[in-house]
């Protein structure tokens, strides 16, 4: 997808999952073995802004909440 795209920022991929969650506190599902959606919004020098959690599909970082907090920054 990455090249596909042609996208010019970092895609993770092939994460060991339980790891990824103890480091960035997100959400691992171990009874489906599968990590719940985590979203950051960083700056240009890679600080994180914002990060959204999210266990379900409600409350997920939107495209609309990036533009909304890019706009208000």
């Amino acid at each position: 997808m990455r090249d596909k795209e042609s996208l010019s920022f970092p895609v993770a991929y092939g994460l060991q999952t339980r790891e990824f969650a103890a480091q960035t506190g997100a959400f691992f599902e171990g009874e489906k073995n599968y990590l719940q959606p985590a979203g950051f919004l960083l700056d240009p020098t890679g600080l994180v802004i914002t990060a959204v959690y999210s266990t379900g599909a409600i409350g997920r970082l939107t495209a609309s909440d990036v533009l909304g907090t890019v706009a208000h920054l």
